[in-house]
């Protein structure tokens, strides 16, 4: 009985070691991991820092490539149509008043008057503002009062080609259906009302005369 008994012991042992050993082998990695996580947390070293960005956030690259601007040329004047014996050249309805609404629409729909009867418009173009002061006297003053500023509103039709037999016929149908406030002028374009449109400038107009 004393022999077999530490034969069980040893039996029991082995069974125990082969136990324990399993255990142990997974719980090193467990371990490992856990030390190279805590080694990162001490540490605290960044190596994204060290290294390019390769690009990262940039979009302009993705939009389309701008075209340089071209600087404006200087308006020029296009040659004048003079006409013929039987069509009118250049011709230039202008309409004038103080209400910006009423020769704006007027103006509106004198276009779409030549548009429908094919006469041909060269441009339709609205002329600088101008502004009107209005001053009075007193009785017993020499000093002038400002009694009301009014601002003119100037819109042109320039159409070309109409016939001389046609021309009184659309004249005729503008002037009825010419609203009250509204001047009403026809008359051949010219190099002054070209010039009449771009902005003057005083200062150089004084330094050319010096030149010359």
């Amino acid at each position: 009985m004393s022999a077999a008994l530490p034969k069980v012991l040893c039996l029991k042992k082995g069974t125990l070691l082969k136990q324990v050993f399993p255990l142990s082998r997974a719980a090193t990695p467990r371990e490992s991991r856990l030390c190279a996580a805590g080694d990162a947390l001490v540490s605290c070293h960044r190596h994204y820092k060290s290294r390019p960005t390769h690009g990262i956030g940039r979009f302009k690259y993705l939009l389309p490539k701008e075209v340089p601007k071209k600087k404006k040329d200087k308006i020029q004047m296009k040659p004048i149509n003079v006409g013929t014996e039987h069509e009118y050249g250049d011709v230039n309805i202008q309409m004038t008043s103080y209400d910006m609404c009423l020769v704006e629409h007027f103006a509106q729909y004198v276009h779409k008057l030549c548009n429908r009867l094919s006469i041909r418009v060269n441009e339709s173009y609205a002329m600088p503002t101008k502004t009107n002061e209005v001053l009075f006297l007193e009785e017993r003053g020499s000093k002038m009062q400002l009694d009301a500023v009014l601002t003119t509103h100037q819109r042109v039709v320039q159409i070309s080609g109409l016939s001389s037999t046609f021309a009184p016929i659309l004249l005729e149908v503008i002037q009825s259906s010419q609203p009250e406030g509204v001047h009403l002028l026809v008359k051949e374009h010219t190099e002054a009302d070209f010039k009449s449109r771009l902005k003057s400038r005083p200062e150089l107009e004084e330094l050319l005369a010096q030149m010359n």
